[in-house]
C-alpha cells in the first residue's frame, strides 16, 4: 500500500464519540452495516403487542406499577377467602 492510499483510506473514515466520551473511527461499510441492522431489528415485532398476551404492556422507561397495588390485590383476595369459608359449616 501506498502513502496515498493510505491516506485515501484514513479519510473515509469519521470519528464519532459516544456518550462515555470514547471516540471511534468507523468507516462508511461499518455505518452502512451498522444501519442495516438496525433496519433488520426493526421489522421484529414488539412481544407485548401480541395478540395473544392479554395483561402485558409496555410502559414509558421510569414508570412502574406500585408494590400498593398487589399488597392490596392479596389483602383483599385473602379476606374474600376467609369470609367465604367462615360460611363453612363444620369448621372451629
Amino acid at each position: 500500500m501506498s502513502a496515498s492510499e493510505q491516506s485515501e483510506k484514513q479519510s473515509s473514515a469519521q470519528h464519532i464519540t459516544t456518550k462515555t466520551g470514547r471516540i471511534l473511527r468507523v468507516t462508511d461499510e461499518q455505518l452502512a452495516a451498522a444501519a442495516a441492522a438496525k433496519a433488520a431489528a426493526s421489522s421484529i415485532p414488539d412481544p407485548a403487542r401480541r395478540k395473544d398476551v392479554l395483561f402485558r404492556v409496555r410502559r414509558e422507561e421510569g414508570h412502574e406499577l406500585s408494590s400498593w397495588w398487589m399488597i392490596g390485590a392479596f389483602l383483599l383476595t385473602a379476606s374474600i377467602v376467609v369470609a367465604l369459608l367462615s360460611g363453612v359449616p363444620g369448621g372451629a
